[in-house]
């Protein structure tokens, strides 16, 4: 599934993927600096009710924004090819909330086959496509809300 964004559309498409996700589920943004992999981020906590700043985990790899119904795990793999286990990352990565992964291609070993992977490329200034690979059902579950938003 491809999609063309500006950011107001990329606000509602992490809305509508906010409304399908549950506890275990990951999602890996990959693409180059500066495509909107955090800002996506931003978008999706607020839709799942998080009240918090959210920015990049470069430096801390990991935050996590406690929330209810549903914790959001935000990782930054950039810096860690491969280090996953070392510090602990499987315990967020296969936790009970939502696990939103920056750089994934990073640690691509170690990311659940189920993951739902949006590569995000600039297309200008204001335009991205995601393009959405992984888990056929998350996928399936989001064209269908996207379609009829």
């Amino acid at each position: 599934m491809e999609i063309i964004v500006t950011l107001d559309t990329a606000k509602e498409f992490a809305e509508t993927l906010a409304k399908i996700v549950k506890p275990n589920d990951v999602i890996c943004l990959n693409g180059n600096l500066g495509t909107g992999k955090t800002t996506f981020t931003q978008f999706f906590a607020a839709a799942l009710g998080i009240k918090e700043i959210v920015n990049s985990p470069t430096f801390n790899i990991i935050k996590c924004y406690f929330n209810e119904p549903l914790t959001l795990y935000h990782i930054d793999a950039y810096r860690l090819e491969g280090n996953t286990f070392d510090i602990g990352l499987d315990e967020y990565i296969y936790g009970e909330g939502v696990c939103v992964i920056e750089w994934g291609e990073f640690i691509k070993d170690f990311i659940p086959n189920n993951s739902l992977n949006i590569n995000i490329e600039r297309i200008d200034e204001n335009t991205r496509k995601y393009k959405l690979s992984g888990n056929p059902e998350m996928i399936k579950e989001v064209k269908k809300l996207w379609d009829i938003h």
